[in-house]
């Protein structure tokens, strides 16, 4: 389905202040052929409490790049689709932006298996997908542009953080995630990682969940035995989609503090705590590249232009919502360069591209198509806001072929 300009929403647009400003005359588009922009996101199923607000996103700044004359003298045109949280589906879902809708860009996907599930499809027919979440790494397709972390730009500086002073000082770690291949990775990394620093595997706690999973009270009782046995001991979690809720709850439930167990968590942001009680829950972690209350003048045009669209004061911005953000601006940028939305043109425009992101660095795109990002530690407050805590001093170059990984001793990395 398409969405339409909606002219109120322009009208809102043209107020939203800085370098994201739309300009205040009316812009009138050429004869030729819209650009069609496919969004790829769930919008039911579990994994919908994440990727609505990224559907929002690039809804946003489709309207927010035709208010300021489209790209090339062409509007752009929105072509939704709702791949239900249903891993085969987001193939089919995929197929059908690029075969039938011929979409010139694809901006979707939350987890690694949806992303794996449409990856044959974009190499197939030369699509071009921009992925705006944190991932396992192990990846680099020619067809995607990957805007979210790679592990050594959040999880394994989360990790690091934890054993320090500061984050104090973590011998023991529980790893649990849901059952598929971006957990189970990124703790595969991480068990690395941590046997590098000497903790041993008998202080490594691994559990793996299904998607949706709901009863995490013997789970959460086993992390508080562990926890029980002598070592300051933190939780590392990569629990995706609609379960992090019953799982915070249960962390209130038994009464496990940050000071006692602090937990940190890789897919956890403002989205998700809208829907909980976050007061139980002040002072335990989560590692991103962006918060909501970064304090920076790109944040700040991002913040009013995200108001003037959504119109609802209680909806927040997140991590992946700057990615997806970051990717839209980079890709328009690529286009105006190349002159054409033609994939092969628009993905070697791509490289060296940069933009002044909301987290208040200014971050590219490399040639392994992923980009430098910094780190950020945020401890959650009573208003679901995080408090950030730690950052790097600046972005960090992905390492998408992890060194804790063997097989990639010989790989090309950067």
């Amino acid at each position: 389905m398409t969405h339409p300009f909606t002219p109120s929403r322009r009208a809102l647009l043209l107020g939203a202040a800085g370098a994201l400003a739309a300009p205040a005359i009316r812009p009138s588009f050429a004869q030729a052929a819209p650009i069609r922009v496919g969004v790829l996101h769930s919008l039911s199923g579990t994994m919908a409490i994440s990727e609505t607000a990224l559907r929002d996103t690039v809804l946003m700044m489709i309207e927010w790049q035709n208010s300021r004359g489209g790209i090339l003298g062409r509007r752009l045109e929105p072509v939704v689709v709702d791949p239900a949280s249903n891993w085969p589906l987001f193939a089919e879902k995929a197929r059908e932006l690029l075969q039938v809708s011929r979409v010139d860009v694809t901006f979707g996907c939350w987890t690694s298996v949806s992303r794996k599930s449409v990856l044959p499809v974009f190499e197939e027919l030369n699509g071009l997908l921009f992925y705006p979440v944190q991932y396992e790494g192990e990846e680099e397709s020619r067809n995607i542009f990957y805007t979210g972390a790679a592990p050594n730009q959040q999880a394994i500086p989360a990790v690091e953080y934890l054993m320090s002073a500061d984050g104090g000082e973590a011998r023991r770690i529980a790893l649990l995630g849901t059952d598929y291949v971006y957990p189970r990775t990124t703790n595969r990394i991480l068990r690395a990682f941590l046997n590098s620093k000497g903790i041993a595997d008998a202080d490594i706690m691994e559990e793996y969940t299904p998607f949706g999973h709901s009863d995490w009270q013997g789970i959460v009782s086993r992390v508080k035995r562990f926890a029980g046995e002598g070592k300051r001991t933190a939780i590392v979690s990569t629990i995706n989609g609609d379960a992090n809720v019953p799982f915070y709850r249960e962390l209130g439930n038994q009464g496990i503090k940050a000071e006692d167990i602090p937990s940190v968590a890789f897919s956890v942001g403002e989205e998700e705590l809208a829907g909980i009680d976050t007061r139980p829950l002040v002072g335990h972690l989560a590692a991103w590249n962006y918060f909501m209350s970064v304090q920076s003048p790109a944040n700040t045009e991002f913040l009013n232009l995200w108001r003037a669209y959504i119109r609802n004061p209680r909806r927040v911005t997140n991590d992946p919502m700057e990615a997806t953000l970051i990717g839209f601006r980079m890709w328009a940028q690529a286009v105006a360069q190349a002159g054409t939305t033609s994939v092969d043109a628009v993905r070697t425009a791509m490289y060296g591209q940069k933009v002044d992101a909301p987290s208040g660095f200014t971050l590219e795109m490399h040639r392994n198509h992923h980009l430098s990002k910094p780190v950020m530690i945020g401890e959650i407050q009573a208003d679901g806001q995080f408090n950030i805590v730690w950052r790097t001093p600046g972005p960090i170059v992905a390492e998408n072929w992890s060194p804790f990984i063997p097989e990639n001793a010989n790989r090309r990395r950067g």
